[in-house]
């Protein structure tokens, strides 16, 4: 099995080990057992172990759990996760044993208030405390799910993700909170290298970027009046089990540490479910403060009631295959990101989170209720296809259709700001919004611009540009077709008709970028000849 001789020394007989041909290679205990082909034992630094020690290029595993302190070098890590091994951190894979430390203090100082005003004895916390104890795992095992998930959607983005990754690097070096060296991080030079060979960030790479991310935002919240938010005071209930929250609000309200705990919950949820790049990129791309992109990100959240629609995914686990469980993680963070850049630009957050989400939480649902007469055919027939292909993949048919509607349901904040500035039933409106889509096939160049493979930094921000000129514009037009008292493909033929030579051209013009391949230069006319419409 080993590959040796029947006559071997201990050390033989390790290192065979470490290097036989398995599905999974876990480290326990003490000592660092892998390096980089190119580092030395003498700069690991644990020399009990230099004559067991192999490189990472020799290793034959398919996953490495490192439950080991400093099982593998950093180096050693990125050499072997280069050769195609599942592996993250050591941070990442022992993020339980700190993360279930943190809470026991934190719940300590939350019980500490009815402990003082004695509405809880001493013999009465430790029992409660002892009775926590599985809800506490889940909890913190929840963390310990969620980070090394966020890292597989961030290695399954790959070169999208480069640009805004590299961007990242830069920005926590401009703020001293990253030494490249320290980290094995590669350097500019290198980077450009890796981009020109189309050699993507690796999970070990991802896992320390993913750290950093969190820190960063976190004193970038802290410092914020965000904590301080009533809404985004429900963190607080998300971080604490349940058994604290409904027998002493109070202690939550109260705690001493609540700023923090908040600042901490919020951007570990930023972070974990957008991606390391997730501040960089829609700070980029809207000029948002990480404080204003955290309520961004909490009114897309809730008003999706994505939490929900994550768990449904996260009740998949082992029952379909790994690859389309991402898959439908991925449609779920595709839909977070482009409506992030949306709220930002298009809602004032400032006036409290709970109105917002509550009006188009409101709003998406009944948009949602309206589907089935709202989409054109052709709408319709690829929302089918949809549902079908993913229920032959296995997914439950109530996700299929969930998962199936986030590609139309993408544009049911657009529909509810027509219906606010129009003053029109939702219904209505949707209907004609997507009428003048499929008059125009905007679907079709939608569908294309999120395949439009770019991995530029500024391509990335010209792209983005391009898409939100032509929702605009979508939406200026709605609002004028609908203005006339008509919906649906009435509403749309009735604004033509004045018009039609103009119409016919740029709608011709459309149709044909929308089906010859589209490329950022197309698309980018497409959005020029769409805005020049509306606002005539």
């Amino acid at each position: 099995m080993f590959g040796v001789g029947e006559h071997v020394t201990p050390h033989e007989l390790m290192r065979a080990i470490l290097k036989t041909p398995v599905d999974l290679l876990y480290f326990g205990g003490i000592g660092t057992y892998v390096r980089a082909a190119d580092e030395t034992d003498e700069s690991v630094g644990d020399r009990a172990n230099d004559a067991i020690r192999v490189a990472g290029a020799a290793l034959r595993c398919k996953v490495i759990g490192e439950g080991a302190n400093l099982g593998m070098t950093q180096r050693g890590r990125v050499e072997a996760a280069s050769r195609g091994i599942r592996l993250n951190t050591d941070a990442i894979d022992n993020s339980a044993g700190v993360n279930t430390s943190d809470v026991e203090v934190n719940i300590k100082i939350a019980l500490s208030i009815p402990l003082r005003d004695r509405r809880l004895a001493l013999p009465d916390r430790n029992a409660l405390l002892a009775a926590m104890t599985e809800n506490v795992a889940a909890l913190v095992l929840r963390n310990n799910y969620l980070q090394p998930l966020a890292i597989s959607l961030s290695e399954r983005r790959g070169m999208e993700d480069f640009g805004f990754l590299q961007r990242l690097i830069q920005n926590l070096e401009a703020r001293q909170m990253l030494d490249r060296a320290v980290e094995y991080l590669p350097d500019d030079a290198a980077l450009a290298e890796r981009r020109r060979r189309s050699q993507p960030f690796t999970r070990p790479e991802l896992a320390v970027l993913l750290a950093h991310a969190k820190l960063s935002l976190y004193e970038d919240l802290l410092e914020s009046a965000v904590p301080d938010d009533r809404y985004l005071g429900r963190e607080m209930v998300r971080y604490f089990p349940q058994a604290i929250a409904a027998r002493f609000p109070d202690a939550l309200e109260h705690h001493r540490l609540r700023r923090e705990i908040i600042a901490t919950q919020l951007g570990n949820s930023m972070i974990n479910r957008g991606g390391p790049s997730l501040i960089v990129r829609i700070a980029d791309q809207t000029g948002a403060t990480p404080a204003a992109i955290a309520c961004a990100f909490a009114a897309v959240r809730d008003s999706y009631a994505l939490s929900a629609l994550n768990g449904a995914i996260d009740e998949l686990d082992n029952k379909l295959s790994g690859k389309v469980q991402l898959d439908l993680y991925a449609a779920v963070q595709d839909l977070l990101l482009d409506r992030l850049v949306w709220f930002l630009r298009n809602v004032d957050l400032t006036k409290g989170l709970a109105d917002v989400v509550s009006h188009y939480g409101e709003g998406i649902g009944a948009v949602a209720t309206c589907l089935d007469s709202a989409l054109s055919e052709a709408g319709l027939r690829a929302r089918t296809a949809r549902r079908s292909e993913l229920a032959a993949t296995g997914v439950p048919e109530l996700l299929a259709g969930r998962i199936a509607d986030l590609g139309v349901l993408g544009a049911a904040p657009d529909i509810v700001l027509v219906a606010d500035r129009t003053a029109r039933p939702i219904a209505e409106v949707a209907a004609t919004y997507f009428a003048a889509g499929a008059f125009f096939r905007l679907d079709r160049v939608a569908g294309a611009a999120r395949a439009i493979a770019v991995d530029d930094y500024f391509d990335r921000l010209a792209l983005d540009r391009a898409r939100d000129s032509i929702g605009d514009a979508e939406r200026r037009l709605t609002a004028t077709m609908v203005s006339g008292g008509a919906s649906g493909a009435a509403a749309v033929e009735a604004w033509v008709t004045p018009r039609r030579a103009d119409v016919e051209r740029v709608r011709a013009a459309i149709h044909e970028i929308a089906g010859s391949g589209l490329t950022l230069s197309k698309l980018a006319v497409a959005a020029s000849l769409l805005g020049d419409l509306a606002k005539t």
